[in-house]
């Protein structure tokens, strides 16, 4: 990956410069300068990153950096300040993402042409000033007076018709869960893998069985090799484990929210790794699905002779935490909204629910819950409360969305007429090595040196 990454055409982006890549200020922005170096470390990241680095990136770059600085310079006369550790925070995220991709401390160095403790400085500072411009920025859009009914039916009678939101349509959902045996399951993968532990420890590669046998498919193909990784990407039982690893030791059975792992470290720098590992899912027999499929579709039978409630039957039965407690009302995990809209929903509740009509409950089926990075086996029925039609917003319907639609708007609005205002009256003088850029800001054009 790092060579890939060190290939990319930077001379080709560099060489329409003049002088070639000698770094210069490519603008002025009152007491703040732009660098074509600043503007290229953003290139680099974002090349990092898989994104494309060319002419049009480059002018899109230099004109956020100089409302960048606009904003910086007003935060600075307001006197505000960050947070320490969210930057710290953001800080070592960056860099551990940054070093995971390109595959260690020395390739960054050499990807970036800089020691990686003059790269945090750089970083850190930018992300300083990210923090102050964003502030900044809330202290701007908050200086907009509070926003009423009236706003909104404003913006509904003003707005075409043809740019007004599509709600889409949207399931209210209730459940009753029951899971197999987690038991049972996890001491038959455990005894599957402490087999394979046994094989290599006599003698049979890891790679190999890793190869064979591993769940995941991303490294299994590998010889179940991670690559040169921060340990911070990883859960931290995985992390912890291999850390405490010497190089060729296999480790003991390893649970995380993936399932039981069994690893080999490779090599260690530092707070990063290389590792292999096999990994080995929980797998559930038929026995577990018919005994839960026969009590659920007994349940449903007795909710729909009226025997009991869905509510009293999501109490007693469900073995889900989440929804058990309120007669088995789901919501969204990432909202808390009790509202789903079809990519919100697990593929399973939705091909479960797609047909039913409003108070009727599914069939038994098989589906995930939202514990771990892809989540456990479930077995559930799923009644359909409410269906909410997709339909262009209106302000009965959908208030609370039209005012933050609203609120957006208006904010983006003042932030805007903030900056354009900041061009005006502010110095600032711009290389005419960026003139044939399509800035979005009609201000910068009466920006440019020798004008």
């Amino acid at each position: 990956m790092t060579a890939l990454l060190l290939s990319l055409p930077f001379a080709a982006g560099a060489q329409k410069y003049s002088g070639g890549v000698i770094d210069r200020v490519a603008a002025v922005v009152g007491n703040e300068l732009v660098t074509l170096s600043d503007i290229e470390s953003e290139v680099r990241v974002a090349r990092a990153q898989g994104m494309s680095s060319d002419r049009g990136v480059r002018c899109e770059l230099l004109e956020r950096m100089m409302e960048t600085k606009l904003l910086l310079m007003q935060a600075r006369l307001d006197s505000l300040t960050f947070n320490a550790d969210n930057v710290e925070a953001m800080l070592s995220q960056r860099i551990d993402q940054t070093r995971t991709a390109l595959g260690g401390d020395e390739a960054v160095e050499e990807y970036f042409g800089m020691p990686l403790y003059k790269l945090r400085q750089e970083w850190r500072k930018q992300l300083e000033e990210s923090s102050l411009t964003q502030q900044e920025q809330q202290q701007v859009a908050s200086s907009m007076p509070e926003l009423t009914p009236y706003d909104v039916r404003q913006y509904l009678d003003t707005a075409d018709v043809a740019s007004l939101p599509v709600v889409p349509i949207k399931y209210k959902l209730s459940q009753i869960c029951i899971y197999p045996d987690r038991e049972a399951a996890a001491m038959a993968v455990k005894e599957k893998l402490l087999a394979l532990r046994e094989r290599i420890l006599n003698g049979e590669k890891f790679s190999t069985l890793a190869r064979l046998y591993s769940e995941d498919p991303g490294s299994a193909r590998k010889g179940g090799e991670l690559g040169m990784a921060s340990k911070s990407i990883f859960w931290p039982a995985f992390s912890d484990a291999a850390m405490s690893l010497k190089p060729g030791v296999i480790s003991q059975i390893v649970e995380t929210p993936d399932g039981f792992h069994i690893i080999e470290v490779l090599d260690k720098k530092g707070d990063m790794f290389n590792a292999r590992h096999i990994l080995l899912h929980p797998q559930y027999t038929t026995r577990d699905r018919e005994k839960a499929f026969k009590t659920l579709d007994s349940l449903k039978t007795q909710i729909d002779s009226g025997k009991i409630s869905f509510q009293l039957a999501a109490a007693f039965y469900s073995e889900d935490p989440a929804t058990r407690t309120n007669g088995g009302q789901m919501a969204d995990p990432g909202t808390g909204s009790a509202y789903f809209e079809i990519d919100q929903l697990k593929p399973q509740d939705y091909k479960a629910v797609q047909h039913l009509k409003e108070g009727e409950i599914s069939e038994p089926i098989e589906s995930l819950d939202n514990e771990g990075r892809d989540g456990n086996l479930v077995y559930k029925i799923v009644r359909l409360d409410k269906i909410v039609p997709a339909h262009t917003a209106t302000f009965e319907k959908d208030y609370t969305e039209l005012l933050e639609l609203v609120r957006q708007k208006r904010q983006a609005r003042e932030i805007d007429q903030f900056i354009d205002n900041k061009i005006k009256t502010t110095y600032i003088v711009i290389d005419p090595l960026f003139k044939d850029c399509e800035f979005s800001r009609a201000g910068w054009a009466s920006k440019f040196k020798g004008k």
